[in-house]
């Protein structure tokens, strides 16, 4: 009895890129967003348009899925700006409140709520955000070095799977 393997979503990435790609040419030059180029996002992310100027996104930043940039605060009529720094890693389900700063090579947990500005190569995290860790050491998207080489074992794993995997099915059944 062979395994079978669910095909892998991979095959969609030049299509998600497209449509990161589109929307990202809609906030900066529709909204008038400051977005890096290089900066991204997943596709759920929300910034705040009542305020869209106030957006400000660095180079190779990373905002994942669900997360809020606020711009503004209607209870006190506040319009502030937003920044995310350079090489920053902003996790799911995440609230940056309106006129927060968060400093290069910084990293908000999942679900954290950011209530205060983050220092420059940080880890915050909680409701309100707390720092956990001072002076890391990120790379691009706020990825730690050590991520890199543990992504290439795991791949390399897998393509060893599939080619076992592809060496059995060609193999004459005993």
């Amino acid at each position: 009895m062979s395994k079978r393997t669910l095909p892998s979503l991979n095959r969609f990435l030049g299509v998600r890129k497209l449509i990161v790609k589109t929307k990202w040419w809609i906030y900066c030059r529709v909204w008038q967003m400051d977005i890096h180029p290089t900066a991204n996002f997943s596709l759920s992310a929300r910034f705040d348009k009542t305020f869209p100027r106030g957006v400000h996104v660095g180079e190779k930043s990373y905002v994942a899925f669900d997360v809020s940039i606020l711009t503004h605060d209607m209870t006190r009529g506040l319009y502030l700006h937003t920044r995310i720094g350079r090489h920053c890693f902003i996790g799911a389900r995440s609230i940056i409140m309106p006129g927060i700063q968060i400093g290069d090579g910084s990293i908000v947990g999942s679900g954290s709520v950011v209530t205060k500005d983050v220092p420059p190569r940080s880890i915050v995290a909680g409701n309100p955000a707390r720092i956990i860790r001072s002076d890391i050491e990120v790379g691009p998207y706020g990825r730690f070095p050590s991520a890199n080489a543990t992504g290439n074992a795991l791949w390399e794993a897998e393509e060893a799977r599939v080619r076992e995997a592809r060496a059995q099915a060609g193999a004459p059944s005993s």
